[in-house]
């Protein structure tokens, strides 16, 4: 499910970071996450291109009853920082910024290239990932602090 999502954003030209629980799992996590967390450019090109693509995927809010207004635009991705999406071909949370990491381009910073099959993507590097759990401080976040923490720990200081 998620290399399709991916390789769309990817082929549409729209620049991401992968954060959250797909980038646990890219790191060893043995959680399973239903969704993609993304932090995404909020430069007025990449949010156009988002948009039509989210537009095409029918994406419409997580958890909000159907049939209520809701206009997906560059207007609400620029002013809504954190918009949970259900979509045609599965769910998003879409972030402009990390908590504990910044906004696009400190995620950017703190990313490395990753697979996914044959797409190709950037995805917070498990220090950077660590340190936004670190930061959320949900009951969840911190509970997969402690694998976090193990599998950095397992890689030893030269990887660091």
């Amino acid at each position: 499910m998620f290399e399709q999502i991916l390789a769309a954003l990817v082929r549409h030209e729209i620049r991401f970071v992968v954060i959250g629980g797909v980038a646990a799992t890219i790191h060893g996590s043995a959680r399973l996450t239903n969704d993609l967390d993304l932090c995404y450019d909020t430069a007025s090109d990449n949010l156009e291109r988002l948009v039509a693509l989210l537009t095409g995927w029918h994406a419409y809010l997580r958890g909000v009853e159907p049939g209520l207004p809701f206009v997906l635009d560059a207007r609400a991705l620029r002013t809504t920082p954190i918009m949970t999406l259900t979509t045609d071909v599965g769910d998003l949370d879409l972030l402009d910024q990390v908590p504990g990491v910044g906004d696009y381009a400190a995620a950017l910073v703190a990313s490395e290239p990753v697979a996914i099959g044959s797409v190709e993507f950037q995805a917070l590097r498990l220090e950077a990932l660590i340190a936004s759990k670190q930061a959320v401080r949900r009951p969840k976040d911190l509970e997969q602090l402690i694998e976090l923490e193990a599998l950095l720990a397992l890689r030893g200081p030269r990887s660091r």
